[in-house]
């Protein structure tokens, strides 16, 4: 070997190496990843405990609650599509439960069943809490004429509403035609796995570039 291999030999080892510990890294977090997602999916389907009088954001995310009562009358309703239905809604109302108002997700309603009665029954809600993430810049603010909302914007609707901010997504059907939107991981990310073969394959690229300089600067000094 040429000490005019020696620069470009050590510059594509070295290269190659820390691209290939970012592939490694992204492995690690599609491990973590995973077992966060497992925790979280546990977490759904566990059996139901009473509603908390003090829910925490963070540490209830998720939680399965029930909570018996009756349903006030009073929503709003958040726009959404779904695959293969086309737009409608999710209904969110005010519930309540032991002198309490909370916010209940109580499923999708196609756009056309918009007026159809919604009921306000006594009866039992089982969800999860949750506090969704839906709201940044470039969400519109609620459409005054249609009553359309944009997003779940949990702070805002339990304003408008006159309630407590605390959110509970129905996984049982709450009255005919609505249709519950229960939570699930599905909308959690997970792209570590993509991650690491795209960071790999800039690995066997860099390495092979290097193997194409060695070979091209041998040749010339052979």
């Amino acid at each position: 070997m040429t000490r005019r291999m020696i620069i470009p030999l050590l510059f594509g080892l070295i290269g190659g190496g820390i691209l290939m510990g970012f592939g490694i890294w992204q492995l690690q977090r599609l491990t973590w990843k995973e077992a966060v997602l497992a925790d979280i999916e546990a977490r759904i389907v566990a059996a139901p405990v009473a509603l908390p009088l003090l829910a925490d954001p963070e540490a209830d995310r998720y939680l399965p609650v029930t909570a018996t009562g009756r349903f006030t009358g009073e929503s709003l309703d958040v726009l959404v599509s779904r695959k293969q239905i086309g737009a409608g809604v999710r209904v969110v109302g005010v519930f309540e439960t032991d002198g309490r108002r909370v916010l209940v997700d109580r499923g999708f309603v196609a756009q056309g069943a918009r007026d159809a009665p919604r009921g306000a029954d006594a009866t039992t809600v089982v969800g999860n809490l949750h506090w969704p993430s839906e709201v940044d810049s470039f969400t519109p603010p609620p459409d005054t004429k249609t009553g359309l909302w944009f997003a779940r914007d949990v702070p805002a609707m339990a304003s408008a509403l006159t309630a407590e901010p605390l959110l509970l997504i129905a996984r049982e059907p709450t009255a005919p035609g609505i249709e519950p939107l229960p939570v699930d991981t599905s909308g959690i990310p997970n792209d570590h796995l993509g991650y690491a073969v795209q960071w790999f394959g800039l690995a066997a690229v860099w390495l092979g570039m290097t193997a194409y300089l060695l070979w091209r600067i041998r040749r010339r000094t052979v």
